[in-house]
């Protein structure tokens, strides 16, 4: 059986080779899991998302699998003993935006129902179907990016530029940015 051909970031690593296949751009509209996304996402910003995958169970851990109620409540004795965990990125700054986003979170879902529903408004609730030959045509930011972004803010939400945002949007399908030549670009169409 011949190897199916990819999009080339995840090389050879396996662990990235098992998100690309199972979760990098699966449409996504459950709240807890969409809030995952966006707590890594905000991690990632100016690191490798393999830097993350590799801490993803430490993150899970760490942030009690990414509660939003509790996250939202984390005192300064909890956020100083995140900066002491090796098992995650210890960023003052993201942490500290991890617990107000939680907060915003659960605000976002008080105010419209679900965050999903809110977060999906900015394609409309479907998935974009992106035709990239080749992964250097892959854009960083978008109109709905953009949209989302300055969404996002006003709604009280840190660490949510357009580039994170855009890359929050392929995590969770709202994109389908595989290249054509992919094996799962054609299977995400559907």
């Amino acid at each position: 059986m011949s190897t199916p051909i990819r999009c080339y970031w995840p090389k050879n690593d396996p662990l990235q080779i098992k998100y690309h296949d199972e979760e990098w751009g699966v449409p996504l509209f459950d709240d807890q899991q969409l809030f995952e996304f966006l707590v890594l996402e905000t991690f990632q910003a100016g690191l490798s998302w393999q830097t993350i995958l590799n801490k993803r169970e430490n993150f899970r851990l760490a942030f009690d699998h990414f509660n939003a109620a509790l996250i939202a409540n984390y005192n300064a004795t909890k956020r100083s003993s995140l900066m002491e965990n090796k098992g995650i990125v210890r960023h003052q700054l993201k942490i500290n935006a991890t617990v107000t986003n939680a907060q915003s979170f659960l605000s976002v879902q008080k105010k419209h129902g679900n965050f999903s529903s809110f977060i999906w408004q900015f394609t409309n609730g479907k998935t974009i179907q992106n035709c990239w030959k080749q992964h250097q045509d892959l854009p960083t930011t978008s109109i709905e990016s953009d949209a989302m972004s300055k969404a996002l803010k006003k709604e009280g939400f840190k660490f949510v530029g357009s580039t994170i945002c855009y890359a929050f949007m392929q995590a969770v399908g709202m994109v389908n940015d595989h290249i054509i030549d992919c094996y799962r670009f054609e299977a995400l169409r559907q």
